[in-house]
């Protein structure tokens, strides 16, 4: 497998993005989904990286910069069918290396707060994120938690 830096103009990444966006409507409220589509993602405050096996798109997940040293985890996701594989964990990895690279000493996310979101919640406490009160523009909201760790 390979992690690379996408520009998000390839195909694959295309559709395995509308599905995670399908995916996110499907569990999530519209006015508690936060996943952002491919043009936010190709803003320049953003670093997208997908995981590929082979030619195959199996995970992705981005970095928003919001200030000189605070970043928003965005858009993780693993293909479906590849969970429990170790793809998120080295991805996740990867991405709070490259976060201290950009010179990040914090790195915040949002997340669901149902049962589906539950593996998801569980990485990013193995990877020391802890819960926090909303950051950026969040406001409170019982369909989303609010993760932090610094760097």
């Amino acid at each position: 497998m390979e992690i690379v830096v996408d520009d998000l103009s390839g195909s694959r990444i295309a559709e395995f993005l509308a599905d995670h966006l399908r995916q996110m409507r499907a569990t999530s409220p519209p006015e508690s989904k936060h996943a952002l589509d491919l043009d936010d993602l190709r803003t320049p405050e953003v670093t997208f990286w997908s995981v590929l096996d082979g030619e195959a798109v199996v995970g992705c997940g981005a970095i928003k910069r919001l200030d000189v040293e605070h970043g928003e985890l965005k858009s993780m996701r693993t293909s479906p069918d590849r969970g429990r594989g170790g793809i998120a964990s080295g991805l996740l990895q990867h991405i709070l290396a490259e976060a201290r690279g950009m010179g990040l000493s914090r790195l915040s996310l949002e997340t669901g707060s149902d049962e589906f979101f539950l593996p998801a919640r569980k990485l990013y406490e193995k990877f020391g994120f802890t819960y926090c009160e909303p950051f950026a523009d969040y406001v409170p909201d019982p369909n989303s938690v609010f993760m932090t760790r610094t760097l």
